[in-house]
């Protein structure tokens, strides 16, 4: 009987070292209602996002991360966390479901999930320490309902590629290709590039059976970092491979499914603060993607980002060029009270419109305008109207009544850029013209869409003036149809 008993002491405390290898996590404390800037409860974070959609059902994955990716000595003891939708209204939260079990698991990476014959295969990188070398490995699990899965033997299954980096080998994007095989798009460096400053590269590996790969010319060359988390996608006629260099997200178009690849017009899915941006389908050929918007070193506004933060969400559009273009999704937008009956006060080169609405021409210099006892959290929709050419023009967020301080929300008409606090976005088309602004200001998250086409969200933390400016410089603007509304439910 002693011996039974300990036996079972050592099982207990087996398990419950097990189960605290990775970070603890409970989806019965996380909001069902609107995932738009979702951060889980507690000192944890949204890592990078894994969009899926099957049967009418959005499942988003996505990396739980707990320490800004320093758990687990630095190497992230990041874990797979799942969010469902049917109508991106309400969600279901669940447990962890791939996540850190064996000690030699110092993060469960980013990947993808796949739907084949009855089962769904979710692909990802591990990453682990190999004589004090860190290196990443290709692993895979299986489930029957995309929410319970078992890790496959051998694990990992694929270590790394001949020509190709052991360290940066990670990421794996699957689908089923014309030929009914498994393919692989995974993020890594050749050993050999032709230029040195260039090897970041998308290895392209194949197989029948989940045993033996074969690999084949990588899908993309030449980049100036690991293009990390790729994603690929059929849509309406057009071949998409997105990646990400530096966090930030790119992609390129083709009428074939693996190119030749051309440049779009502009790139939608680049915001430096919408980090590692993968898609997934929705219903009535829609299709939504996903990002992390990360914190920053010490809650200051100057300081570096850091890995994981809140969720955001895009609604993607489709030009006839197969351009891409982006806009919050409808169902997403934050729930607003009753609209504020604010008075604008001119303060130079300005003057009030019957559009509730006011016009400042100030062709000298900088004219403005101003609102006083704004909330802290809102949404504002607004048609911004240049009438001829001008330097730039915008909003002053979070300002003071001598416009002091604050966030500007800039616009450069002829460079094509448009700016929120201190990142930016380019290719901006049609601000010459009237464009119709929607911006929303939550917690310590401002996220704007322009034009119905582009977005920029950004994250400030310092700046909590009651004040909302309006100006323009060199030129005369419009500011029309302007209507302000409190947040119901600020962001975290």
């Amino acid at each position: 009987m002693k011996i039974a008993g300990c036996f079972l002491i050592f099982l207990f405390f087996l398990s419950c070292t097990q189960a605290q290898l990775g970070v603890r996590y409970d989806p019965s404390m996380q909001t069902q209602k609107n995932l738009q800037y979702f951060k889980p409860k507690g000192n944890l974070f949204v890592g990078d996002c894994m969009p899926f959609f099957r049967d009418g059902t959005f499942y988003f994955y996505w990396l739980l991360d707990s320490a800004h990716h320093r758990g687990l000595n630095g190497l992230g003891g990041h874990q797979w966390v799942l969010s469902t939708t049917r109508d991106l209204l309400s969600w279901k939260q669940y447990p962890i479901v791939l996540g850190i079990d064996e000690g030699w698991e110092k993060s469960i990476c980013t990947g993808s999930v796949v739907f084949y014959k009855g089962r769904y295969y979710a692909f990802y990188a591990t990453r682990l320490l190999e004589n004090g070398k860190v290196n990443e490995q290709l692993s895979y699990a299986i489930s029957t309902d995309g929410i319970h899965f078992d890790k496959q033997k051998p694990n990992p299954f694929y270590t790394s590629a001949p020509g190709y980096s052991k360290r940066n080998f990670r990421d794996p994007k699957v689908f089923i290709g014309q030929d009914g095989l498994f393919h692989l798009f995974v993020s890594s460096q050749q050993e050999n590039p032709v230029m040195a400053s260039a090897d970041g590269t998308l290895v392209h590996l194949t197989s029948s059976d989940l045993e033996h790969w074969a690999v084949l010319d990588p899908v993309l060359t030449g980049q100036a970092s690991v293009p990390e988390c790729p994603d690929y996608f059929r849509w309406k006629g057009w071949y998409y491979l997105v990646y990400s260099d530096r966090s930030n997200t790119y992609y390129v178009k083709s009428k074939g499914p693996y190119g030749p690849w051309e440049a779009p017009r502009y790139q939608a899915l680049s915001e430096e603060f919408a980090n590692v941006v993968k898609t997934g389908a929705f219903s009535k050929d829609r299709r939504i993607a996903a990002a992390w918007i990360p914190s920053r070193e010490d809650s200051l506004d100057d300081h570096d980002e850091i890995f994981g933060g809140n969720a955001v969400f895009r609604e993607l559009g489709q030009e006839p060029d197969g351009t891409l273009s982006a806009r919050f999704p409808e169902e997403m937008i934050p729930p607003t009270g009753p609209r504020l009956q604010a008075s604008v006060f001119n303060d130079y080169l300005s003057r009030s419109l019957d559009t509730a609405g006011v016009e400042i021409a100030a062709f000298n210099g900088v004219g403005a305008a101003h609102v006083e006892n704004m909330p802290l959290n809102y949404r504002i929709t607004m048609d911004m109207e240049p009438a001829g050419p001008n330097e730039e023009y915008g909003l002053l967020l979070r300002s003071s009544p001598k416009g002091q301080g604050g966030y500007r929300m800039n616009v450069e008409a002829s460079a094509m850029r448009v700016s929120l606090g201190n990142t930016a976005i380019l290719g901006v088309e049609g601000l010459t013209k009237p464009v119709k602004i929607d911006l929303i200001v939550t917690g310590d998250i401002m996220d704007v869409c322009i034009g119905g086409k582009r977005t920029l969200v950004n994250r400030g933390y310092e700046q909590k003036g009651n004040c909302l400016w309006f100006y323009a410089k060199h030129g005369k603007v419009r500011f029309t149809h302007i209507v302000i509304r409190p947040l119901l439910e600020p962001a975290d």
